[in-house]
Formats: structure tokens, sequence, C-alpha cells
């Protein structure tokens, strides 16, 4: 096993003791002291119920109208509930189908021969697009009116679950975008910067702040935190954003040319009326001048040349797929950015903060570090606007990772974001770290479905992650989380069913810990029973699947449900315990054979069927049956054909070895009727003698100690007695 416990009874995991670190979890119960009892249970899940009582107040004391008490939920485990336990066990059953079709794959085509590196590479990407597709939640919000001056469109947030997902598929999976993986990064940012918004600030907090002043602004160019942002959203490469806000700027609005030109002659009122209009008439140029440099920026962004297939519709950029293409084309935007930077258009333009801020965002692009440092929030910011403005071509990831941590250097935070440690190990090239990360920040799913996209196209990942451990019990570090995953869906009702796939993909332990798996399930309720049978039908376990419907048997006879019990044992095959339990029942009937206690127990007897291998069988118990049903017929005024066949029955009965000495009398005296029907006599005289000898050995058999006496009255044995020979004597006349 993983690891030496002390009691590993309960666990179908065992788990080392050192592997425990101590968790404080907070209980709000808001009830004021003094607190005189807790009492803390399991609730449903991975959840404790806390109950919380107050000290009871005595007859002097005034009650202070609060509760005697309170219960709590305290929900155990990492995680900051973004996603709820429903969409957790939605994504867990989701997350088989695309874990067994690889696993099935993977194994059909080793079986014969050795996996093609590109074929593994498809099956994996097909995989994780299969597991993103689940855990995707990210839509757009519909909006009443389109409001033009929305910059940021509102956006159910996307869960860092999936975030992280994608980020590992980024740099494992999708190996055909390597040669733009940068700007696969760049994209990724765009989709998740907002889950960094809960922490610290970020450029997409900066302009969901900034939107909601939009409105309120008449002179949008004159506030400082305009240009702010637009540079922040340059820097990350937020084409779209920026150029939709340039695009506000005054100089493209009709009344702020008037207005701009009003204050431009009202500051030079004292002059000569002819100095006047010739300030009016400057005005006019430089406003054009300014609305030419902004309208010159925003071409030159949406220009941005882009090393990557392709955009997406309404995206901005030119696209380029080789890199000397690109290369090219990047010289020569510099160059364009450069000569505008240095063009003497800018004195023209009196409005400072637009010259001030149209200058920054050329000095953003010509990948100047102190102002890509100024608009960027944290590091992970300030290092994608490194890869758009300082370092486009970089590739392999220790260069990467060097770059990293100089922006993290740059960029110091005091809170660290789970999704900042993963992209860390990932840029680090251990495995060892990412699986750990994947485990503390997103828990045992993450890591279970993740080492496939780690082992994708890494030799070395695939030996550490796969090479048995003596530390860990002769078992992988893949077996050890599968294992671990296993036990926390073995712990819910609503997942355990799923478990065994993941349990079978374990080589070592996986079937053995099934097993305990499945004899931990409750036999009690018929659904859970049907399941775990058909569970062990589809792994071929008929052994385990015996042996469960056995316990489910005896357990439904024990607590008086005796057909359930009977139809379990069936469904075993157990014809020790189904011998033992006709044994019984014939021994029960035998005690008093009258229609009462037959009718009791008729249908645990047709139940039970005749295959029964005991010492009388219940043959005699089916025959019976028969035979009681021909004299129903017969007492309720029936012919002499149902008498017949009521008389066959009882010389089939008396014949039948397997008939019980102690039975036949009690047969006899139900048949009186028989033995003395008026219209003519029904049994021969040979079937006579056959009964009158019988009777004979019966009363021998009754001087015997051990012969069990039938609750029949006192003249039973002469009333059968006189009737047989009265019948003889009829059969004999006729003959």
């Amino acid at each position: 096993m993983p690891g030496l416990t002390t009691d590993s009874s309960n666990a179908l995991v065992p788990l080392s003791p050192g592997a425990h670190v101590r968790v404080v979890y907070p209980v709000r119960h808001g009830l004021k002291p003094p607190i005189s009892r807790i009492s803390i249970s399991w609730s449903r899940g991975n959840s404790l119920r806390v109950s919380v009582f107050r000290e009871p107040p005595t007859e002097s004391d005034d009650s202070d109208g609060e509760a005697g008490g309170k219960v709590v939920q305290v929900k155990l485990g990492v995680g900051d509930g973004e996603v709820d336990d429903a969409q957790w066990r939605r994504i867990a059953y989701g997350s088989v189908s695309p874990f067994a079709l690889l696993q099935s794959r993977r194994n059909s085509v080793l079986a014969l021969s050795k996996m093609s590196m590109s074929v593994r590479r498809e099956y994996v990407m097909e995989y994780s697009k299969g597991i993103s597709s689940l855990l995707d939640n990210a839509r757009p919000l519909p909006d009443v009116i389109d409001d033009p001056k929305t910059v940021v469109k509102k956006v159910e947030e996307p869960t860092c679950l999936k975030a992280a997902w994608e980020l590992l598929e980024i740099f494992y999976a999708d190996k055909e975008s390597q040669a733009w993986l940068p700007e696969r990064i760049v994209d990724w940012l765009a989709d998740y910067d907002i889950l960094f918004s809960g922490t610290q600030i970020t450029v997409h907090s900066k302009l969901v702040e900034f939107q909601k002043d939009i409105v309120s602004l008449q002179a949008i160019e004159d506030d400082p935190k305009y240009w702010e942002v637009i540079s922040s959203a340059l820097a990350v490469g937020w084409l779209e954003i920026v150029v939709k806000l340039l695009r506000l700027h005054g100089s493209y609005q009709l009344d702020q040319l008037s207005n701009r030109e009003g204050r431009g002659v009202m500051g030079f009122l004292p002059n000569l009326l002819g100095g006047a209009w010739l300030l009016r008439w400057r005005c006019s140029i430089n406003r054009s001048t300014e609305n030419g440099l902004v309208e010159a920026v925003a071409v030159l962004i949406s220009k941005m040349p882009r090393m990557r297939p392709e955009l997406e519709a309404g995206r901005l950029g030119e696209c380029f797929k080789t890199k000397p293409d690109f290369i090219k084309a990047w010289e020569k935007w510099r160059a364009q950015i450069t000569k505008l930077d240095c063009s003497s258009f800018w004195i023209q333009c009196d409005h400072r903060q637009t010259r001030e801020g149209l200058r920054n965002m050329l000095q953003v692009m010509l990948g100047n570090t102190n102002n890509l440092s100024a608009s960027t929030c944290h590091w992970i910011e300030l290092y994608i606007s490194h890869f758009l403005y300082v370092r486009p071509f970089t590739v392999g990831l220790e260069s990467m990772h060097a770059l990293a941590q100089k922006c993290i250097q740059l960029k110091p935070i005091s809170t660290s974001h789970r999704l900042m440690g993963l992209l860390i190990g990932i840029l680090g090239e251990n495995t060892e770290v990412v699986l750990a990360e994947c485990s503390r920040a997103f828990g045992p799913w993450m890591v279970v479905h993740a080492i496939e996209l780690l082992t994708a196209g890494s030799d070395q990942a695939e030996i550490i992650v796969r090479e048995e451990r003596d530390r860990l019990g002769e078992i992988s570090i893949e077996e050890l989380h599968r294992l671990v995953y296993a036990q926390v869906l073995s712990s819910h009702a609503l997942t355990w069913q799923i478990a065994p796939i993941y349990l079978t993909s374990c080589m070592k332990q996986g079937m053995g810990l099934l097993e305990v798996l499945l004899y931990k399930q409750p036999v009690q309720h018929i659904q859970m029973l049907l399941k775990t049978a058909e569970i062990c039908q589809l792994y071929d376990l008929e052994s385990i699947s015996s042996n469960i419907m056995k316990i489910a048997g005896v357990y439904h006879w024990k607590h008086g449900r005796k057909g359930s019990g009977v139809f379990w044992l069936q469904q075993a095959q157990d014809e020790f315990r189904l011998n033992k339990i006709a044994q019984k029942l014939f021994d029960f009937v035998g005690r008093s054979i009258s229609d009462e206690s037959f009718k009791q127990w008729e249908g645990l007897i047709e139940l039970l069927g005749s295959q029964s291998k005991i010492a009388w069988g219940l043959d005699f118990l089916h025959k019976y049956r028969d035979f009681k049903k021909s004299l129903l017929q017969v007492h309720v005024g029936k012919t002499s054909d149902a008498a017949l066949q009521a008389v066959e029955s009882l010389m089939s009965l008396m014949k039948n070895p397997s008939t019980p000495q102690r039975f036949w009398l009690p047969l006899l005296h139900d048949s009186l009727r028989l033995l003395c029907w008026k219209e003519r006599p029904l049994l021969n005289v040979a079937q006579t003698n056959l009964l009158l000898n019988k009777l004979q050995d019966l009363s021998i058999a009754r001087l015997r100690p051990d012969f069990i006496e039938a609750s029949l009255p006192p003249q039973a044995l002469s009333s059968v007695r006189l009737a047989l020979a009265t019948n003889l004597g009829r059969a004999i006349l006729e003959e």
C-alpha cells in the first residue's frame, strides 16, 4: 500500500501519517458566549456539521433574545468555492468518457505496436478538448441595449480550474502551436486576467472601473485615467479595446471640436478682432492635427504584426505564419512608430494630455521597459508585454522561464495567485512541481487528468510519473493519484459508481481496492445492489458479484424479507444456503400441513422451485400444492373429472419416495371425501391396497420414539382406515 498506516481498515487508499497537514477551518456561528457544548458529525460529501450550543439561561437571568444554538456546515479541503458540489459532480461524470476513451486507445495501440508520437498527440489533444468543454462557463451576458461606450463585455467569470487546464494544454498538449506560443499566452491572459482581480489590481479591473465613469465624462481625453487604461490595455495586447477607446477621443466628435475652438478664442478676447479670427483658424488646424495623430496611432495598433496563423473575426493585427515574414513586417512596423515619434506634428498638438498619452503609447509599442512596467499591474502582465514588444522571438521554456524570473523581480507581489505558481512550475520544466501545484490548488481531479497532458510529449515526464517507487509501495505517482481520486469519488453516494473506471486503470492495486469498494456498498438498497452487480459484470468480476449477492440474500432473509433473500441467493447460485432454507421450510410445513400454514409459505415454495437438492427435496411440496388445488376444485362442486385428477395427485404423492412418512396420514385425512365418493369408487383395488399398506407401515413407524405426530384429530387414523376399507369393498364389487 502507498505508505504505512496505523489503521487502514476503513480507508480505500491508506495514506501515511506524515502526509497529514494541520489545517484550521473557521466556524462562523455568530452566537454570543458562553458556549457550553459543541457537537461535530459528518454531513454530505466532504463537509462537517457543527452544532454549537449556548449555556442554557437560568431562571434569574433575563433572556437576551439570542438563539440557544446554531448548526453550521464546514467544508473540508482546498478550493475557493468557485465550483459548487453539483458542478464538481457534473465535471467528474463528464470527464469519465474522455479519460476512458484515451486509456482504451492507448491500450489497443500498445497491444498492436508502439504508438507513434503524432497519433499520441492527436489522441491527447482530443482528450484535452473534451475535458476543456466541461469546464467552460464563460458566456457573454445578454445586453438589453448595445452601448457603443462599452469597452469590456460582461461575461460569467471563468474558473481558475478552466484557466489552469488551458494553461496545461497550451504548453503540453497543443504541440502544433509551439511556434506561436507567446501569442497563445497573450490570448490566455485576455481570457483570464479577471481571475487575478480578486487579490490585486489588474488591467481588467482598471478597465472595469473606468468604464463606470465613461458616461459622466464630457471630454474623455482630459481624464488622466483614460490614457492610463489605454496604455495598460495596449501593454497586454488588447488591441481592440485600445482602438475602441481611442475612437472615443474628443477629436472625433464635432461638438468637442466647437468646444475646443471656443476655449481658444475666449483666451484671447482682449486681442484685436483680426487676431481672434487668426487664432480661431489656427486652433482648427491644430485640432485636425490632434485627430490625425490619434488616428495614426490607432492605425499603427490595428496593423501590429502577430506571429500566429490566424485571428478570430473582429481581432486586430496582421498575421504572419513564417518567422522571416514576421521579422520583416515587425521591423517595418517599428520603423513607422519611430518615424511618428520623431515627427514635428507633436509640436502642433496643443492638448497636453493627448500629446503625452499618445507618445507614451508609442514608447509602449517600442518596448520601453519603464513604460511597460508602469502600464502593467502584476508580473504576468509585464511578462506578456515583453513578449509583445521587447522579445517577440522568444522560444524555448528555458528563456521564457528566465524572462518570468526577471518580471517577478520587477513586479513583486505580496500574495501569489495559484495560477501564478502553476505557470512558474510549467516554465521551470519541473513535472513534480506542476503536479504538486495542481494537487495543492485544484485537488485530486486535476492531478489525475492533467497527468495525461504532462506526459504527452515528454519521455522524461513519463518516466517520472509512471516509474514505480519503493517509498510509495512499489506503485507509480500516476497510480497513487488515481487511487486517491478514486477514494474521493468513493466517499460520496452520488459518485462512487465512477470510481471503478480509475481503479481498473491501476495495474498494481486497482483491482484489489475495487473489491474493497464493492464489498463496502450497502446491500439493503435494491438500486445500489443492481449497480454493484452491473459493475461486476462489466469488469468480469463474477466471484465478487456472487459473494455480494450471497451477502444480500442473507441480509434480506435475516431482516424478514424472505422472498428477496431467496431471489439474491438464487442469483448467486448459492445451493448450500438455498438447501438450508428449503430444509427449514420443509420442516416447518411438515409440522402442520394445514391449509393456513401452506398458504403462508406457498409463494416462497414457488420461488424456491424444485431444484433444491435437500434430503427430501421440495418436489413433495410442489406436488402437494398441485394436490391441494385439485382438492379445492372438488370441494367447490366440480365434476368427477376433478376428483379423478385429485386422486392421481394423491397417488403420485404416496408413491413418491420423497414424501416423508409423517405426511402420509395428513394426506389421507385430507382425501376422505375422495375415499368416500358417492357415485363410484375412485380408487381401484391395487391403489387401495397400496394405501392400506402405507397406513400399516405408518402404524409401525409411530412406535419409534423419534416419530413426529401430525396435528390431527384423535380419530383421524380410524376414519382413514374405515374409508379405505369401504372403498376396497366397493372396488372389489365393481371389478
